[in-house]
């Protein structure tokens, strides 16, 4: 059976071969390091909620006194979050819409709306998309984001993401803003390894901006 790493690989294989633009980029940024993190999508929601619009070191800041809360967890489970006071929950930085988002992701896992890592396995990535959009808070974005960097899906394209458009804008030469339509011509071929295509112009856009 394939390691992730042999997918990667083939995944640069093929993109290499149908698109010569992607060629370029692979062959300037180097191989594909994308590692997803083995998180529960539960954690994994809950911690991108904490990190909406706000930097990242002061998000970490205050997921580490969420955390804090439960001392004897390593992460909080569903039910202990649902049992904590609202107050207390906004006490340690989120606002009042996070502590809303978070109850909500909490009561979903506790539910069984959020699936497991097992069960999600058995879920294509567009029934993992609408069912968890129904959570408050949760945006087809955050969960494009879950399914690349927590669950290793490898045919997702953010055409939503800021990153994604700088990096296709520059790759492709565009004088504007990318469209649906443009990823849509542009990036048919990079099916089934879309996500693969997708950390090439997050990389890019890196690069751009260093530069």
């Amino acid at each position: 059976m394939p390691t992730f790493n042999d997918k990667l690989k083939a995944a640069e294989k093929h993109l290499t071969r149908v698109d010569k633009t992607m060629a370029r980029l692979i062959r300037d940024i180097g191989p594909c390091a994308l590692r997803p993190l083995r998180r529960s999508p539960y954690e994994s929601l809950t911690r991108a909620i904490a990190h909406q619009q706000l930097h990242g070191r002061a998000a970490e800041t205050i997921l580490g006194r969420f955390v804090a809360l439960y001392p004897e967890q390593l992460f909080p489970e569903p039910r202990d979050v649902l049992d904590t006071h609202f107050r207390r929950l906004r006490a340690v930085g989120f606002s009042r819409n996070k502590v809303t988002a978070i109850r909500d992701i909490a009561a979903k896992a506790h539910a069984g709306i959020i699936p497991t890592r097992a069960q999600a396995r058995r879920l294509d990535d567009e029934e993992l998309i609408l069912r968890l959009m129904e959570i408050y808070g949760v945006g087809r974005w955050t969960v494009e984001m879950l399914l690349i960097f927590t669950l290793g899906r490898l045919d997702v394209l953010p055409v939503d993401d800021f990153g994604i458009q700088c990096g296709f804008k520059a790759a492709y030469d565009l004088r504007r803003k990318p469209t649906k339509a443009d990823f849509q011509r542009v990036t048919e071929c990079w099916q089934p390894f879309r996500t693969v295509g997708s950390w090439y112009l997050w990389r890019h856009a890196d690069g751009l901006k260093k530069r």
